[in-house]
C-alpha cells in the first residue's frame, strides 16, 4: 500500500507538471506565444478622380506641405484600402477599364485592397439615374443579362491580368430602386433588377471565388427601404456576400443618422447574416472637425457589430478640394493638404 501510493503521488505530479506546461505555452499566453489575428476591417477611400485630377495638374500635399503622391498619402493617414468605379463607355475614358486597371496596380502596388464598384452605366449611376449603356440601350432583359455578365467578366479578368484581384466586386452603385432603367427599376420588376445582379455576381466568382460580392444602397439609416430591397433579392434567390451602405450626415445631425444606420446594420445582419461595409461617407471639407467625430462614430459602431460582421468604412473622393467638379465633400483642404477628418482613420 505504501509503494503504491508513492508511485500515485509521483504520477499525479508529472500529469500535473505537464499540463501547466502545455498551458503556460498555449498561444496567446504570456510567455510571447502568438494570439490570433484580427479580423480585416477595411478603412478606405474611393479616388475615381484621381487620374483626371492628375490629369489637370492637381497636387496633393502632407501637412508638412511636401508633394506626396495621392494614394500614397491617404496611406499614410491610415487607409488600407481603395475603392474604384468603372463607367462602360464614358467620355473621355475616364473610369474605363484602362483607367480602372492603371488606378487598381497603382492600389496594388502599395500594398492596398481594392474594391471594384460596377454602375452598368456610361457615367454616374445613383438612387436618381440609372441610365443603360448607350450600346446596350435597346437590349431586352435576356441581352442585357448577358451584358451585364460579359461586363463584369471582362473588367475583372483584365484586372486579374494585371495581377490585380480585387477583395470586393459592388454589383451596381447605390441601387435603392435597381439598375438599368427602365428594364431593371425594382419598383417595376423586382425581379428583373433581381436577375441582373445575379449575372454580376456570376461574373465575379467566375473570375475568382475568393471575391465578397456586394450589393449596394444610398441613406444607410433608411431601414424600411433596406428591407424591401433586400427581401426582394432574398425572395428571388439573389446570393450577395455583403450589404453596402452610403452615409452623408449634416453636421446638425450625424449622431441621429449613426444611430438609425447602426440600427439598420443589426437588422440586416439579424435578417440576413450578411456583413456590412459603409461604402461611402463624406461631410462638407470645411467641417472636418465635426466630420472626424462622426467618422470616428461610426467606425467605432461597425467594428462593434456581432461576430465580425462589420467590415469597413470607406471616405467617398476625400481628395477632392478647390470644389473639384463642384465637389465639396472631400476631406483636403483648399491648399491640397488632408483636414483632420482623416485623422479619424489613424
Amino acid at each position: 500500500m505504501i509503494r503504491y501510493s508513492v508511485r500515485q503521488r509521483v504520477v499525479t505530479g508529472i500529469i500535473f507538471f505537464s499540463l501547466l506546461l502545455l498551458s503556460c505555452n498555449k498561444p496567446g499566453s504570456s510567455d510571447g506565444g502568438t494570439t490570433p489575428a484580427a479580423p480585416f476591417f477595411a478603412k478606405g477611400a474611393d479616388v475615381g478622380w484621381l487620374t483626371q485630377m492628375e490629369a489637370a495638374g492637381i497636387k496633393f500635399y502632407n501637412n508638412s506641405g511636401v508633394e506626396t503622391e495621392c494614394m500614397q498619402l491617404l496611406k499614410n493617414t491610415g487607409m488600407n484600402s481603395i475603392r474604384l468605379r468603372v463607367w462602360v463607355n464614358p467620355a473621355g475614358g475616364w473610369n474605363g477599364t484602362a483607367d480602372v486597371v492603371a488606378k487598381a496596380v497603382r492600389a496594388k502596388n502599395l500594398g492596398l485592397k481594392v474594391m471594384i464598384d460596377f454602375h452598368y452605366s456610361d457615367s454616374w449611376a445613383d438612387p436618381g439615374q440609372q441610365t443603360k449603356p448607350a450600346a446596350w440601350a435597346a437590349l431586352d432583359l435576356a441581352a442585357l443579362q448577358t451584358a451585364v455578365y460579359d461586363h463584369t467578366l471582362s473588367v475583372l479578368q483584365a484586372l486579374k491580368t494585371a495581377g490585380v484581384t480585387p477583395e470586393w466586386v459592388q454589383v451596381g452603385n447605390e441601387t435603392n430602386d435597381g439598375m438599368l432603367w427602365p428594364t431593371g427599376k425594382a419598383s417595376v420588376n423586382m425581379s428583373n433588377f433581381a436577375s441582373l445582379v445575379k449575372q454580376g455576381y456570376n461574373a465575379a466568382k467566375a473570375v475568382d471565388t475568393k471575391i465578397k460580392v456586394i450589393v449596394h444602397l444610398s441613406n444607410g439609416y433608411d431601414n424600411n427601404l433596406y428591407r424591401w430591397i433586400f427581401d426582394g433579392l432574398k425572395n428571388n434567390n439573389v446570393e450577395w456576400d455583403i450589404i453596402g451602405m452610403s452615409l452623408y450626415p449634416e453636421p446638425s445631425d450625424w449622431q441621429a443618422r449613426n444611430i438609425q444606420c447602426l440600427a439598420n446594420m443589426n437588422d440586416m445582419i439579424a435578417r440576413y447574416d450578411k456583413a456590412i461595409i459603409i461604402t461611402e461617407v463624406g461631410m462638407s471639407w470645411d467641417q472636418a472637425v465635426t466630420c472626424k467625430s462622426f467618422i470616428t462614430d461610426i467606425i467605432n459602431k461597425t467594428k462593434s457589430l456581432v461576430n465580425n460582421k462589420g467590415m469597413g468604412v470607406f471616405y467617398w473622393e476625400p481628395q477632392c478640394y478647390n470644389n473639384w467638379q463642384g465637389y465639396s465633400k472631400g476631406a483636403f483642404d483648399n491648399s491640397g493638404k488632408p483636414t483632420a477628418a482623416l485623422e479619424a482613420f489613424n
